[in-house]
């Protein structure tokens, strides 16, 4: 919680507000006008009535026939309280997951959930809560975050929710992936939450603490029927007991001991004898629909020497949730990236959090030196405020590119933004200005964005979840952009009578993965289905027989793949929020038809005996645990760290004279990283506010003057054209000597150094009070350089 004002005048003087409270950290954050969507940590209270972790195991069960992932989920509450509960647990799933069944069991009692219109479907749940009736809900929030309400948990009671979904596993360069994300990492939102959307508001929600183990158990097992024989089978996310049942059977479950992992992405990989893939065809036969799914290999890449030379732009997330072990690794991808781009090459770099530092106004060339200065560049970066993607987005797609240069965004973030289909609109309204492509950093990233800015884009996702994986991500994308495997792709159906294909047209492969066909047919299983398009030796052509003996039961989750991905292209990432009438029908309507979750239809279980005659019940969160690797920064520098009173602190100012826009952070979780009102060391504990913050002697003005006078600009900086602004934090102690000076965001070009060196001149300050008493206090002085003046 936050309030902030800005006042700009002729001296730029920035004023900015914010006062951090103890009760910023309590599961329940203070109602307030002001109030933003942001996650906060949960705080266990002494109340033993109530049960607040009533979320006591997830499981999954997978099963993988081929090239389909049928798996079930299971989720145990129990209250251990004295009061009737409703629990909340959001928690993350496929993006191409198909949801079609849930289920509540409570004892012997199973209560089979109906799909039913969003709307009508919460309308009812609520009505069975307030009569006392224990029911589940089940909501999509957005393709890969899901949201389970359970009503009426009486004391004592163990409820079962169990969910089922489908998903097709496709390979990229003969490898086999499947993914089980665990836990939906914070995200950033600077909304009002008096104003935001219902399927925006789960992201207030409560979060551990750094290095806390999740509150409940996590368990999955996995059994894989490859239908040919399986090598290389593991796992590196978790420790895994993987048999081999036969040549083409495999069975891993989670060894004991592991109880605890379900804070980061379970990925399970394999491949097939001679790196085979499961190519052709699948049919299957319903009393009033059929449907296909064709699955083509395209042909292998071949070298190639001439490589128009290119012009890379890579936005850099440093914002509080890549603190630590997620910036560590993308600093080691942007290490191999721009350390091996061409003397050809031209390239620039903006690290975004709560605002956006720009290396160079203009794309400078990948010379030996630009590409040392560039790595210290990020090489300062410490990570911290929030995570702006769209301002970042917009300052890129602004700066002029290079003629006849071929021009390449690469974006590396974890994505805990609730902005993705902002991000999808601005990426798509310019495809015809550059190439996008994204790096998702992390144990538990945000796979819908990354994904999306893939599709938007015509890109590809590249996940990197250990800093090991880095160099192969970085050498993957390089391979990738080098040329396209197959272009100019069309489909043709010979005497197989198709409808509602999906996708309708095949934009160009780039990676060595098959072209995945979805559709139905009518009359007889006869035909042929014949790709076409130009690869790297000529042109290319494979045609698949449509044979009735392919016909199968066993395909019934077809039907369900096809629903799923026609949802997608129509939904997904459609424009921002501006989904027509006409579209949130047809896709309500094929939620309804095929029993699909989807951010129009949810589930809903009542059971019909009443069991809490009061009806009264307490609604209970249930804290997620912080991915693998996530620091307390991706929530205790959120907006919900802070309350609407207020007290000033320092400004910044200016080594030159620089414009509004410079100046002005619209990152309002930033701020908790320029506390100079608080107590003692920055963390994430309670603070306590001290009566007088420090201050250099003569005040503001007085230090305007000093920097005017005594900071110059680097030679280094003005020949690459760095401008920006260098955060600088250091101790004020209580004698007023400064101390333990650090650079929290640099901009590199020797401006860092500059910033350190004028600061160490500044000799006494004007200690914080507390009680009338002189204490030491944390001070943050942005600092900025521009070329304007």
């Amino acid at each position: 919680m936050f309030s902030e004002g800005y006042r700009i005048c002729k001296s730029l003087l920035v004023v900015i507000m914010c006062i951090i409270t103890q009760n910023a950290f309590t599961q329940t954050p203070e109602t307030n006008e002001d109030k933003t969507l942001s996650p906060y940590f949960f705080v266990q209270s002494n109340d033993s009535e109530t049960d607040q972790l009533p979320l006591k195991s997830t499981r999954a069960e997978v099963n993988i026939a081929g090239i389909i992932a049928d798996v079930k989920v299971t989720q145990e509450y129990k209250n251990e309280g004295k009061s009737p509960l409703e629990a909340i647990y959001v928690f993350p799933a496929s993006t191409r997951a198909a949801v079609y069944s849930m289920t509540m069991t409570i004892g012997e009692r199973v209560i089979k959930a109906v799909i039913k219109e969003r709307g009508q479907a919460r309308k009812d749940y609520e009505q069975a809560k307030q009569q006392g009736k224990s029911a589940s809900l089940l909501e999509q929030q957005r393709p890969n975050v899901f949201q389970m309400n359970v009503a009426n948990i009486m004391p004592g009671d163990l409820i079962k929710v169990e969910m089922n979904y489908t998903e097709l596993l496709v390979p990229e360069n003969g490898m086999y992936e499947f993914v089980y994300p665990t836990v939906v990492g914070p995200r950033y939102s600077n909304q009002p939450a008096e104003t935001a959307p219902e399927n925006d508001k789960w992201v207030a929600n409560p979060y551990t603490k750094e290095g806390q183990s999740p509150m409940y158990t996590f368990d999955i097992k996995l059994n894989l029927n490859a239908g040919m024989s399986v090598k290389d089978a593991r796992c590196d996310t978790h420790d895994m007991d993987i048999r081999y049942e036969g040549a083409d059977k495999v069975i891993a479950a989670l060894k004991p001991g592991n109880e605890f992992t379900g804070n980061r992405d379970f990925i399970f990989q394999y491949r097939l004898r001679g790196d085979a893939i499961h190519s052709g065809l699948l049919l299957y036969r319903e009393a009033s629909e059929n449907f296909f799914l064709a699955m083509v290999q395209p042909p292998q890449r071949i070298a190639i020497n001439q490589i128009p030379p290119r012009d890379y732009v890579f936005i850099v997330d440093v914002s509080g949730s890549m603190s630590g072990f997620p910036l560590d690794i993308s600093k080691k991808v942007l290490r191999d990236l721009i350390g091996k781009l061409r003397p050809t090459d031209r390239f620039n770099v903006i690290l975004f959090a709560g605002a956006s530092n720009l290396m160079s106004p203009q794309s400078i060339p990948a010379t030996q030196a630009n590409i040392n200065n560039a790595i210290q560049f990020i090489d300062r970066q410490e990570g911290g405020g929030g995570t702006e993607l769209l301002p970042a987005l917009q300052k890129a797609l602004s700066l002029q590119g290079t003629e006849d240069y071929s021009r390449t965004f690469v974006i590396l973030t974890d994505g805990y933004v609730n902005i993705e289909k902002e991000a999808f609109d601005l990426v798509r309204q310019n495809l015809g200005k550059a190439n996008f492509f994204a790096f998702g950093i992390g144990s538990s990233v945000n796979r819908y964005l990354i994904e999306g800015l893939a599709h938007a884009g015509s890109g590809e996702p590249f996940i990197v979840e250990k800093p090991d994986k880095a160099a192969e991500m970085a050498a993957r994308f390089r391979k990738y952009i080098e040329s396209p495997v197959l272009t100019d792709i069309s489909v043709s159906y010979q005497g197989f009578q198709v409808y509602d294909v999906e996708p309708a047209t095949i934009p160009d492969v780039f990676a060595e993965r098959p072209v995945i066909i979805f559709g139905k047919w009518k009359g007889a299983a006869v035909g042929k289905i014949r790709l076409t398009g130009k690869s790297g030796t000529g042109s290319f052509s494979e045609e698949i027989s449509v044979d009735p003996l392919k016909l199968s039961a066993s395909n019934s989750a077809l039907k369900y793949l096809w629903a799923r991905k026609r949802i997608q292209m129509l939904d997904d990432y459609s424009k921002n929020g501006n989904a027509d009438q006409k579209l949130k029908e047809e896709v309500t309507g094929l939620g309804l038809k095929y029993n699909l979750l989807t951010a129009y239809t949810s589930f809903v279980a009542i059971d019909s005996n009443v069991r809490n005659k009061s009806g009264q019940v307490e609604t209970v969160k249930q804290p997620l645990p912080l991915p693998e690797g996530v620091s307390n920064n991706a929530v205790g520098g959120s907006p919900a760290a802070y309350s609407s009173r207020s007290v000033k602190f320092a400004a910044p100012v200016m080594a030159e004279e620089t414009t509004t826009d410079e100046l002005v952070s619209s990152d309002k979780s930033e701020l908790k990283s320029k506390q100079v009102s608080v107590y003692g060391k920055a963390s994430n504990d309670v603070y306590h506010m001290v009566e007088k913050t420090p201050e250099f002697p003569g005040g503001q003005e007085a230090l305007n003057t000093f920097l005017k006078q005594n900071l110059q600009y680097p030679k280094t900086a003005k020949e690459m054209g760095i401008s920006g602004r260098v955060i600088v934090q250091f101790m004020v102690n209580e004698n007023g000597d400064i101390s333990d000076i650090k650079v929290i965001r640099g901009i590199g070009g020797g401006c860092d150094e500059e910033a350190v060196r004028v600061i160490k001149k500044m000799g006494k300050w004007v200690p914080a009070k507390q009680n009338g008493k002189a204490v030491k206090s944390l001070f943050t002085l942005p600092i900025t350089f521009s070329l304007k003046g």
